[in-house]
């Protein structure tokens, strides 16, 4: 019940209800009113037209039996006749019931009708007079009363009353048929309000369930417009509404979709943040580089982003301006903007975007000291060149044996250019990927044996012990390049020897771990400080700079020898202490 209360059906039945009902109260009000003032007028017309004809046949004669006759033919069963020829004297009455003697007493006797007996015109009372259908009770009388003229004079008066009941009686009727007919017209207009509304609130309702289904995202959903009224053009709007939406939504998701890929495969990290700066968005360069930040902050990280950037997020949002700044944040370099967002003219936030330049900056360092280094590297052969030229050319040594002792060294510097620049292009050549490894499955033991036996010699002359251990059998087998594999064993062991002082000890073993060979080579040398061991493998490293040079090295030997063996999918580690020896561990895959 309250469901229908609280719809517009229940609304809008009720509106026409109360409007039909007033205006049905109002016309039933004025159709009783109309209706009694008609009786009474038909009552009263009645009346004279009656006394009219009595009066006609009473006037100039005396009454008699014929006359009486036809009076009472004139008369009607509701109406009573009085004839009087004054106040005092009664001429012939007729009344049915009882109170006849006060009835007509009262009436003659009335000052409203003492006037009959002297003018005219016949005089209309209503007056209340004792029934004649029960003795104790009162009654609304019409009375008439129409003079009587005989040759030109007055000599009485007769007097009409009409029985109250019948006009109550016809009343009566005429009220229930009102009712009855305002009852039959409430019903019809009750169930034509029910119908109308119903038919008005259908679309209606329809389009509320359209509504609700466009708030929940299905757009697809269509109204049928069979009305070219305002509903129908309702219908048509939704429909197209619908639409829209659904195209602005699509619009929308793809614009997100787009912002979002273009979001997400930035290298850049991008961080919104709110007005309380708070993070709102970031993508995955910026959920690493947070989380690093939060490991690097550990205990003391209530506040995700380092103290910097919070004091240039508080310069943009109070300034309204945009920063670019490149900041050092511990061992990282970082290029960092930061652009006001606004709604309207208010600044909501700001958003951020982070470039990691560590690995540039590192680059950029490397690149600086590649150079420096080769410069330095051939700075020396080439004076040495040059200078012995020169004397050889302008005739400063005489004898053949010092000329033999300078071209001997104008050898060996050429050498050393040669074998820098071939290492530098085998280099470049493995760092881009260009390095072609010629595989073959050789016997393990026997080819890493081999490769240590042939520095024998070398080990002899600087008084170094040389020994090869072994885990594996004579017959385990490797895929390897075994070119490429001297080359690394030649830099290790040749490194070994060279920086291991007399009576000291080379060796290269070889392990079992899992799947994998491990090859060591180890010496009881000189060692290397520990704070130079993560720059071993990078180029133009040299663990002892004042004697290398005069040993020949280059300095790219570890470089060339660490993608050798990252190319053949193994990894190499080193372990040293200063004055505690060093050893070099490389691992080859045994299968492939």
């Amino acid at each position: 019940m309250n469901r229908i209360w609280n719809s517009i059906v229940g609304k809008l039945w009720v509106t026409i209800l109360l409007l039909v009902s007033f205006v049905l109260f109002i016309f039933t009000v004025f159709m009783l009113e109309f209706l009694g003032s008609y009786h009474k007028e038909q009552s009263e017309q009645s009346l004279r037209q009656t006394a009219a004809a009595i009066a006609s046949i009473v006037d100039d004669e005396a009454l008699n039996e014929n006359k009486l006759a036809i009076i009472s033919e004139l008369m009607t069963n509701t109406m009573s006749v009085l004839v009087a020829k004054s106040s005092n004297e009664i001429l012939y009455a007729k009344q049915e019931g009882v109170n006849q003697q006060q009835i007509q007493q009262e009436i003659i006797s009335n000052r409203a009708f003492q006037e009959v007996f002297e003018i005219t015109e016949p005089i209309v009372k209503e007056l209340i007079l004792p029934s004649n259908t029960e003795k104790d009770k009162k009654s609304s009388y019409m009375v008439l009363g129409f003079p009587l003229k005989g040759d030109g004079e007055l000599h009485g008066a007769i007097f009409i009353y009409k029985n109250p009941d019948a006009v109550y009686q016809t009343s009566k009727n005429t009220t229930k048929i009102v009712f009855f007919a305002a009852a039959v017209a409430f019903i019809l207009t009750t169930v034509f309000a029910f119908f109308l509304s119903s038919r008005i609130t259908y679309p209606l309702r329809k389009m509320r369930e359209h509504a609700f289904e466009l708030s929940k995202g299905r757009f697809d959903s269509k109204l049928e417009t069979k009305q070219n009224d305002e509903i129908g053009q309702l219908a048509v709007a939704f429909n197209q509404m619908g639409r829209q939406l659904k195209h602005h939504l699509e619009v929308i998701n793809q614009e997100k979709e787009q912002l979002s890929s273009i979001l997400t495969s930035m290298t850049d990290a991008v961080i919104t943040f709110n007005r309380d700066k708070t993070i709102l968005v970031s993508n995955p360069p910026a959920e690493r580089l947070l989380q690093k930040w939060f490991v690097t902050k550990g205990l003391d990280s209530t506040r995700p982003i380092p103290e910097e950037l919070y004091h240039m997020l508080d310069h943009v949002l109070n300034f309204e301006d945009k920063l670019d700044e490149e900041l050092e944040l511990g061992k990282s370099y970082y290029s960092i903007t930061f652009s006001p967002l606004y709604s309207g003219n208010a600044i909501r936030g700001a958003v951020a975007v982070i470039r990691d330049k560590t690995e540039e900056t590192k680059l950029e360092k490397l690149k600086s000291d590649f150079i420096a280094n080769v410069s330095h590297e051939l700075r020396t052969p080439i004076a040495m060149l040059q200078g012995y030229s020169e004397a050889i050319i302008d005739g400063v040594v005489t004898s053949e044996e010092e000329q033999q002792d300078m071209i001997r060294v104008i050898y060996d510097e050429s050498q050393r250019m040669g074998r820098l620049v071939t290492d530098l292009l085998d280099l470049a050549r493995m760092e881009a990927g260009h390095m072609t490894l010629y595989k073959e499955t050789v016997p393990l033991v026997s080819v890493i044996e081999r490769m240590t036996q042939k520095f024998g010699q070398a080990a002899k002359e600087h008084e170094v012990h040389l020994r090869f251990e072994s885990e594996f059998t004579p017959d385990s087998m490797i895929h390897i390049d075994e070119d490429r594999i001297e080359q690394v064993l030649t830099n290790l062991i040749d490194n070994a020897i060279r920086h291991t002082s007399a009576d000291g000890s080379v060796t290269v073993s070889i392990l079992k771990e899992q799947t994998f060979a491990k090859i060591q080579v180890s010496d009881t040398g000189q060692g290397i400080p520990q704070e130079d061991l993560p720059y071993v493998f990078e180029r133009f490293y040299k663990a002892d700079k004042a004697r290398t040079r005069s040993k020949g090295g280059t300095g790219l030997g570890l470089a060339i020898t660490r993608n050798i063996i990252e190319a053949h999918k193994g990894t190499i580690t080193v372990e040293s202490g200063e004055h505690q020896g060093t050893k070099f561990t490389f691992y080859l895959p045994m299968s492939e």
